[in-house]
């Protein structure tokens, strides 16, 4: 019988079915060995609960854990783990921003995100630091098994919900992009485009503040500024547009 983290949603079957898909990845490690996953998260109960429901998979060893994101990267250092199963928002240091720091002294790391947050803003950063799974919290156990197994094996997993959510946001700045073409772009300042080209590589407002040696408040104002001047809505679309109209290229 599968467990549960959280309460039961109507939808949480359907989130198996997108997961479930990772049914076809190789148990164990490429020579046979366990899968080795490092545990991340602030509530000490929930590492506990995973560790017990993982414990009992043949295939996966969770090798250590750690209560946030600066632990996780000296764990993850310490530890090399195959898999960093790792929550969004926690005290001293975030999982996303941790993302980043775990790829430089892990580099063989995958990292999941597992988490009770459903922002599309969350989902891109993380995607952007480096991680290869997004999954909310309401899945079962038996899935989150299923998704360590699949990344391992160098798939991608996002909950089924957060994917819908981010078709639906790019049907729509296409339809907006449609809209706003025979109208010139407006004008932003030199550093309206310093603040959303680094937006663009995906910086948070705080490191932006950093390397532009201005205070986070002015960095959210210029990023309201640019959302309202563009008739944006998300940083994300404002990544799209600015590599869309050649402001910066990703290569």
């Amino acid at each position: 019988m599968a467990h549960s983290f959280g309460p039961v949603h109507d939808h949480t079957a359907d989130a198996g079915d997108t997961v479930v898909e990772a049914a076809t990845a190789v148990a164990g490690g490429s020579h046979g060995e366990p899968i080795r996953v490092l545990v991340v998260d602030d509530h000490a109960l929930f590492r506990r609960g995973l560790e017990i429901v993982l414990a009992q998979e043949e295939d996966i060893q969770v090798v250590g854990e750690a209560g946030d994101g600066a632990e996780a990267v000296d764990k993850a250092a310490d530890l090399l783990p195959d898999i960093v199963l790792m929550d969004v928002r926690m005290p001293r240091r975030g999982g996303i921003e941790a993302c980043t720091s775990i790829k430089e002294v892990a580099p063989s790391a995958k990292i999941i995100m597992l988490t009770i947050s459903d922002e599309e803003a969350d989902l891109y950063d993380a995607i952007k630091a480096g991680a290869t799974g997004y999954l909310l919290k309401e899945i079962s156990t038996d899935e989150v098994a299923t998704a360590i197994r699949a990344v391992a094996d160098g798939q991608s997993q996002i909950s089924p919900s957060m994917a819908s959510k981010l078709l639906t946001e790019f049907k729509s700045m296409i339809q907006r992009t449609d809209e706003r073409r025979l109208v010139p772009a407006p004008r932003l300042t030199d550093r309206e485009l310093e603040v959303l080209k680094l937006v663009a590589t995906g910086m948070n407002n705080r490191d932006i503040a950093k390397q532009l040696f201005i205070s986070e408040n002015t960095v959210k104002n210029h990023v309201r500024n640019i959302l309202e001047k563009l008739q944006l809505h998300s940083r994300m679309e404002a990544v799209v547009y600015a590599m869309r109209e050649k402001i910066l290229e990703i290569r």
